[in-house]
């Protein structure tokens, strides 16, 4: 089934599962029961149970602010009535004083940070669900349908330390036929967010008014020059975006535009074939070259697919560093339905690296070419 989902990858900035109260209390209970009996096997248990000290530090890094409430105030307490139950002469007043003063300022410190702990926790959900909620109405879910295409895949942003991720797609039905673009921003998490609505935006409305590729990827890099612009002023690092715009209309041609992109690869009659492509600078960096945008053409007749890719596919190592190949890998299922290859090809990737894990995010359209004057069904409210 074609998705886009949330990562399932860890991330440092999930909430962390408190124990329950029980399970809490009987741990604490059996240490400090282990200290006890081995202070008393030792003849030390004044500075055995002042290893305690270091129960409370711990809580705050698992437990809630009562949790670590409660831990602290255990441990001080313990070690109070230890420290004037014991009447070992080996042992300085002095010393006990400042063993009962230290628990007591380790169990005040581990509350407060237990307390900034939860703080930023709450902070990072509440800005995930925020960023969350940009990138479901920047990406429409797939699958996408047009009178010329049909468009599934895979789009699953890595998410390991950033909120929201980089690459992008869309799909427009223009009066030219219809586009399909294909995206990586520069950079992750919500920094880019901006010049991923800027290319996104801008597609939308120009796919509509612009009767050429040539000219609609002109409107796509001055999207992100002006964003670019825009960034500089408020002292944000400037984006690049590398893309693949693709048009598809009645005829068994495509044409498509590459933006510095990871080239397609066509699906045709059980048979992988690489178009070959003039690649262009990447978006925002046409002042760079002299060259103007090259439009290409390829046979895409009825029954074709495209495969669309973004590098977190091409870009994903094995055990011993070999990249993954897409090529290759992609020939053992070509014989899969458009709606399950992107699928496919993206668990198949995810086997090839296997612990290794992935290092960028990941987006992969299937775009299936449907005969002429298939009608969409109308879409839901």
């Amino acid at each position: 089934m074609t998705r886009t989902r949330p990562p399932s990858h860890a991330d440092p900035f999930d909430t962390i599962e408190p124990p329950g109260n029980a399970e809490l209390a009987v741990s604490v209970v059996s240490v400090t029961a282990a200290m006890v009996i081995l202070g008393v096997l030792s003849g030390s248990a004044v500075w055995l149970l002042g290893l305690l000290v270091f129960l409370p530090g711990t809580a705050s890094a698992l437990c809630t602010v009562t949790q670590t409430r409660f831990v602290a105030t255990w441990t001080t307490l313990v070690v109070s009535v230890t420290v004037v139950a014991h009447d070992d002469i080996g042992v300085r007043m002095l010393d006990r004083v400042l063993l009962v003063l230290l628990t007591l300022a380790l169990g005040i410190v581990s509350v407060y940070a237990c307390h900034r702990r939860l703080r930023r926790e709450h902070e990072m959900m509440r800005l995930r669900s925020t960023a969350a909620a940009m990138q479901r109405h920047i990406l429409h879910p797939m699958p996408l349908l047009t009178p010329d295409v049909l468009v599934t895949g895979v789009y699953e942003p890595v998410q390991e330390d950033r909120l929201v991720g980089g690459d992008i797609y869309d799909v427009v039905d223009s009066p030219f036929g219809t586009r399909v673009l294909i995206g990586d921003v520069q950079g992750k998490g919500l920094a880019a967010v901006g010049a991923a609505f800027a290319v996104i935006g801008a597609f939308r409305e120009a796919a509509h008014r612009e009767p050429t590729l040539t000219a609609l990827v002109d409107a796509l890099d001055a999207a992100v020059m002006r964003h670019n612009s825009y960034a500089e002023q408020t002292g944000d690092d400037e984006r690049f975006v590398t893309a693949l715009v693709v048009g598809i209309d009645a005829d068994d041609e495509a044409q498509i535009v590459n933006c510095g992109h990871v080239p397609p690869q066509l699906v045709q009659e059980g048979a992988v074939v690489t178009p070959l492509l003039e690649t262009g600078v990447p978006l925002g960096l046409a002042d760079l070259s002299d060259a103007p945008a090259t439009v290409d053409w390829f046979a895409f007749p009825a029954g074709s697919t495209l495969l669309l890719s973004t590098d977190g596919l091409t870009e994903i190592r094995a055990a011993d560093g070999t990249f993954y190949p897409v090529e290759e890998r992609l020939k053992d299922h070509v014989g899969l339905s458009p709606t399950d290859l992107a699928q496919a090809l993206y668990e198949d990737a995810r086997a090839f690296a296997r612990d290794e894990g992935r290092h960028d995010d990941i987006a992969v359209l299937a775009v299936r070419r449907s005969p002429h004057g298939l009608t969409p069904p109308p879409a839901k409210r």
